[in-house]
């Protein structure tokens, strides 16, 4: 289990996370959403001490995580947006030096490298250099590199980032084969489909702040779960919500034909927490 009290990270006379409180079950796939500048990469990088908080504390299983506290280190791997592998390395070659960075037998090396590298699909590329790989293929990679170590802990911000539509569902589908291995999965995303599809629950931040902590579903039915869209004579397009199916479809009859009926979804619960909050600025 995670337990995240009060943590707080400022730059200066910028506070970046403000007291965040959170708690994140062993086993949970757990999504952090909010805009730019919500503080969700500054939360990550600080649960892998990439980033030393101003304040409060991080603990894995009871005990506080540290940048000196190899053993919570161990159980925590993280994989930023970033591309951060040498481009004229193989995967093999990749692999093998994350293994002795580790000082892993070489033996273990090898033989992990080949079960990750088959997990994930890549097998039949492993000869190929990083900068002749897909950016899909980088991404699992940098998974499989992640994996070496055996984590309890997957930190993933914005892993499929530039992504196209098939390689994105390649890794969701990934993603989920490793949470159901009972890893802990924690996510940064933008995008609200992938985090409606694979997230137990998501906490949506604002400036640093936590705003609400609940799965997709409940946040969904909260707003309503129908929604009917219409498009104004200035094309804007204006959604209403409705937590009766038949309700929505008789609204939907009084308008006129740029109305349109469909199942509410997690972007339009964050589209209209997060643009209440603007308003009220």
């Amino acid at each position: 289990m995670i337990e995240i009290k009060d943590l707080t990270k400022k730059f200066q006379d910028f506070t970046a996370v403000d007291h965040l409180n959170l708690t994140i079950q062993t086993g949970e796939f757990f999504g952090l959403l909010g805009p730019n500048g919500a503080g969700k990469t500054t939360t990550i990088s600080m649960m892998s001490t990439v980033l030393l908080p101003t304040s409060g504390q991080i603990l894995i299983d009871g005990r506080p995580l540290t940048r000196s506290a190899s053993e919570q280190k161990r159980k925590l791997s993280v994989i930023t947006q970033e591309y951060s592998m040498r481009q004229d390395m193989t995967m093999d070659e990749v692999m093998e030096y994350q293994g002795r960075l580790y000082y892993m037998p070489r033996k273990l090396i090898r033989q992990k490298t080949e079960e990750l590298l088959s997990f994930t699909g890549l097998l039949d590329f492993r000869k190929r250099t990083v900068r002749h790989l897909s950016g899909g293929m980088k991404r699992k990679l940098m998974i499989c590199r992640a994996l070496m170590i055996d984590p309890e802990i997957l930190l993933l911000d914005e892993p499929t980032a530039g992504m196209d539509a098939l390689s994105r569902r390649q890794m969701w589908n990934l993603l989920r084969k490793l949470n159901n291995h009972n890893m802990t999965i924690i996510l940064t995303t933008h995008y609200m489909e992938e985090a409606q599809s694979l997230c137990d629950r998501v906490a949506l931040m604002e400036k640093g702040r936590l705003d609400k902590v609940d799965t997709p579903a409940n946040l969904i039915s909260e707003l309503g779960a129908y929604a009917v869209d219409e498009t104004s004579s200035g094309q804007m397009l204006q959604s209403r919500y409705f937590h009766n199916r038949a309700e929505a479809i008789a609204w939907l009859a009084e308008r006129g034909e740029d109305a349109s009926f469909r199942s509410t979804t997690l972007e339009d619960v964050f589209v209209e927490r997060m643009g209440h909050h603007l308003e009220k600025k």
